[in-house]
């Protein structure tokens, strides 16, 4: 048994569980894991330890509907609140990619009221989507309409049709390019992506950066066509800030902050954005619900978010819209 090593899927099927939940297990660190090359390889006795590991506990398991590129499984806690009684509480699950998420989830788990939660990184489309087929239970978007020239309202109805929500304030961030240093080819405006001597990264589809720009390039009338690597796609704020350093790209678009982090970047700023949070109306009175509230809407947590740079935080944790 020491000697065989699975594969995630191998895992899932042993497990009865789905190949991501797998990926959420060595995330946590509830099952060891380790690399070889760039697979991902669990040896046979750990998998037969996690077994034997949950069988000491009664657990609940609820069914859900998996979707496309993301199911979990809720596992409801018995936990003990300060007057001794045994209650049922339900982890939950944050979609997002900012670190002040990574933030908050830290603070809710401290919380009195508060639960443990997971952090799933996926864009704003795919947040919405994982939250419509009940898979997550918030998800932080920055969706721009450019008819309206209003943030994530107007997707927010069209993407959960039918389900009250509300959406909650978290910072304003600013957007622009990320630019080589003394930014060499004087890149300045939406309409230079277009230039045959640019080389562009973009994000990728459903992304509330890749969002903007279609918006933008749609007003404008430019043909995305005529953008030298508008298929090229990185998968973070990060990521694209760094093939710009490393010279891979000339250009990319992300949020502000990120530029301070990656050395030989500079930051064109272009437009200011609305980072906001989505939960359903009908979750909104629940204990750990109204602990997200308290803990975005409290002046530690916006002390901690001050010193990253990069946040208006004004109107954190208003409640902006209830649809």
């Amino acid at each position: 048994m020491e000697e065989i090593s699975l594969t995630p899927e191998e895992v899932a099927i042993r497990l009865k569980i789905a190949k991501n939940t797998v990926y959420e297990l060595i995330k946590r660190g509830d099952l060891p894991a380790y690399r070889v090359g760039r697979k991902i390889r669990v040896d046979l006795k750990d998998v037969e330890a996690y077994k034997k590991q949950g069988k000491k506990v009664e657990l609940t398991l609820e069914d859900t509907a998996p979707v496309p590129g993301l199911t979990r499984e809720v596992v409801p806690r018995q936990t003990i609140n300060t007057a001794n009684e045994i209650h049922d509480s339900r982890e939950l699950v944050i979609c997002g990619q900012d670190v002040l998420l990574d933030i908050l989830t830290r603070h809710l788990e401290q919380h009195p009221h508060g639960t443990r939660a997971f952090r799933h990184y996926v864009g704003s489309f795919p947040g919405l989507l994982a939250l419509y087929q009940e898979n997550v239970d918030m998800a932080a978007i920055h969706l721009w309409d450019g008819d309206t020239g209003v943030y994530n309202i107007p997707y927010v109805r069209r993407l959960l049709p039918g389900i009250p929500a509300m959406i909650i304030h978290l910072a304003c961030r600013m957007q622009g390019f990320y630019v080589a240093k003394g930014n060499p080819k004087n890149i300045k405006d939406w309409y230079d992506l277009t230039r045959r001597d640019i080389r562009f990264i973009n994000r990728e589809k459903g992304s509330g950066t890749r969002v903007l720009l279609d918006e933008k390039l749609r007003l404008l009338g430019l043909d995305r066509r005529l953008i030298n690597g508008y298929h090229v796609e990185g998968p973070s704020h990060l990521a694209i800030a760094s093939a710009v350093a490393r010279g891979d790209a000339d250009v990319g678009l992300g949020n502000e902050k990120v530029s301070m982090q990656v050395r030989g970047i500079e930051f064109v700023p272009l437009q200011k954005e609305h980072y906001e949070l989505v939960i359903k109306k009908e979750d909104i009175h629940k204990p750990c619900f109204q602990a997200v509230l308290e803990i975005l809407q409290s002046r530690e947590f916006k002390k901690e978010l001050e010193g990253l740079g990069d946040y208006d935080l004004n109107e954190t944790g208003k409640i902006v819209a209830e649809i």
